[in-house]
């Protein structure tokens, strides 16, 4: 019988669902497990379920000297380092597909929050400080006739553009193709991606002239070395002054310090982030501003989503260890 570690606690019946290929080592602790606790606790495991901020590196690795899968409950992988665990032969899966729609809801609730003030309104009306309606009292931004920039086009993004019609804003986004701020590539754009979303209007666009030309910029894109601080004092400082930022994607895709000083110097007129570069962790000054709406990481947080996600990673789990293909499998590219 095979080994496997679970990083993290699952529903039981997920979790269960185990016991017919191996024995569980599950971290039941509420915190994550330290460098040291995960590379001790592969040690003699031949499967892993972790999650996003397990970091999988080469010394991990090395340790889990048996490790035939590392299932990632994330459609993410930037925590995983996947050409090595491909050269040691350990397969390396996540959970694309079932967080798609809920991510590109909340992506829409990040958006209708911002632009309308509502994090902002619930603050001031619990801390007391309505004084009563009036005509010019914290007025928005509606969406109806403005741009909707979409960095990153692949699942998700595409998702997210589709809603876009609802709120009758045209969609752009920035291909492959593009050469980009510093000549960073983004997301790749799937070749019939208009046509898959319905979005037939959706226009392709250079990176830079979506950002120039967009009233929403939402980003979508992976954690790569090319797209780290994609969002930078130069991207932010070609944004509209009106326009707001959105990231569901990964925190280090912008550069917080430079939103910061976007932010003081009234470069965007807001932003919302669900993801931080130095999570949990978030840089002091973005606490300061009332047209910052900052999220703890919820993007994909449904009863229903992270059940189906833990549940597609233990599947791959056990498609590994009996010999069977893993359904989502990490590709690299080369």
């Amino acid at each position: 019988m095979s080994r496997i570690l679970v990083t993290r606690r699952l529903p039981a019946a997920i979790l269960a669902k185990l016991d017919a290929v191996g024995t569980v080592d599950l971290h039941d602790g509420t915190s994550e497990l330290s460098p040291d606790e995960l590379r001790e606790r592969v040690m003699g495991k031949q499967g892993v379920v972790s999650m996003l901020n397990d970091r999988i590196d080469r010394v991990i690795l090395d340790a889990g000297r048996d490790l035939r899968v590392v299932a990632n409950v994330a459609v993410g992988f930037n925590n995983i380092d996947v050409p090595y665990a491909t050269s040691r032969g350990v397969v390396v899966t996540n959970t694309p597909d079932v967080l798609t729609e809920p991510v590109a809801d909340f992506t829409w609730g990040l958006i209708l929050a911002l632009t309308r003030r509502l994090a902002e309104g619930d603050r001031l009306v619990r801390q007391g400080g309505w004084k009563g309606w009036a005509f010019d009292f914290m007025l928005g931004a509606e969406l109806r006739g403005k741009q909707l920039g979409i960095i990153g086009f692949g699942r998700i993004g595409r998702a997210v553009a589709a809603r876009a019609g609802a709120f009758g804003m045209r969609v752009a986004y920035a291909g492959r193709t593009d050469s980009g701020m510093h000549g960073r590539g983004v997301q790749p754009s799937r070749s019939a991606g208009a046509q898959e979303s319905g979005l037939q209007t959706a226009e392709e666009m250079p990176l830079d002239r979506v950002l120039v030309s967009s009233d929403v910029v939402s980003l979508h894109v992976p954690l790569t070395p090319d797209t780290r601080h994609l969002i930078d004092r130069k991207a932010l400082a070609r944004m509209k002054r009106s326009a707001y930022l959105i990231n569901t994607a990964r925190g280090p895709v912008v550069d917080e310090a430079a939103l910061v000083w976007a932010l003081e110097e009234r470069l965007i007129a807001g932003a919302a982030l669900d993801v931080y570069e130095h999570e949990p962790v978030v840089h002091p000054d973005l606490l300061r501003f009332e047209n910052a709406l900052l999220v703890p990481h919820l993007a994909s947080a449904t009863t229903e989503t992270r059940t189906a996600m833990a549940d597609l990673a233990v599947q791959n789990v056990i498609a590994v260890l009996t010999g069977q293909p893993p359904l989502t499998p990490v590709v690299t590219r080369g």
